[in-house]
């Protein structure tokens, strides 16, 4: 997954960054709530980790106005004000869940899951296409019930396909999904890595179809031809 943290205390941020990316998330920070909004509408996520007590924008109004723009990604805000009319206004304005610090990491990335299950995909089902399985939850990743083994990126990016298959996505959809909005990526690293896929979940199973297709002129899917 792709998430943007805004939190203007650099060590939390930096720390709840740092747990997500282990757990194989791309994650972007901003300190203040005016380049948490330009990042969240510019970029594109599919979860926002919001402070409440921001500068430039506070954190209540910048959900409102993600809101009014539209934008439907799933809202946590995770802040130190834990009371009753705090937590009743963080919803209100259009959050999907209210965490106070101090927090358990465990307990964020469950609240995480749930929130990415209820719009928009299902974290916590196991995705699959033919005979190839991507649990999201326990990173297993397996070919006719063969484990397959993985680096981080190579995970992100096979999840990014299932999430998306049969879909076509170029190069410049799968840097800004996979890779942090600040990390130096050439388009042919794309290709790098899906050449390295292919070795892992399509060269060993020559009597299966190629999953990975390369269509030529518009990017790459994964799915049955």
């Amino acid at each position: 997954m792709r998430i943007l943290v805004v939190e203007d205390e650099h060590r939390i941020a930096n720390t709840i960054k740092k747990g997500l990316e282990q757990e194989r998330n791309a994650v972007d920070v901003a300190y203040t709530g005016t380049d948490g909004f330009d990042l969240a509408t510019s970029e594109d996520y599919d979860l926002i980790i919001l402070d409440l007590m921001l500068p430039g924008m506070d954190g209540i109004s910048l959900c409102k106005n993600l809101r009014k723009k539209g934008l439907h990604t799933g809202i946590l805000i995770l802040t130190a004000r834990g009371q009753i009319h705090d937590k009743i206004a963080g919803l209100d304005c259009g959050a999907d869940d209210y965490l106070t610090k101090p927090f358990s990491f465990e307990e964020l990335l469950a609240r995480i899951r749930a929130i990415v299950r209820r719009p928009r995909t299902s974290i916590n089902t196991i995705l699959t296409v033919e005979d190839l399985q991507l649990d999201p939850k326990s990173f297993i990743v397996k070919r006719q019930d063969m484990p397959i083994q993985l680096s981080n990126k190579e995970f992100a990016l096979l999840e990014y396909l299932l999430r998306n298959t049969n879909k076509i996505l170029t190069k410049e959809q799968i840097i800004s999904h996979v890779w942090n909005y600040d990390a130096n990526i050439l388009p042919n690293t794309v290709e790098v890595y899906i050449r390295n896929l292919r070795k892992k979940i399509d060269v060993p199973y020559k009597t299966n179809r190629s999953l990975i297709q390369t269509i030529r002129g518009f990017g790459y899917k994964i799915g049955i031809r």
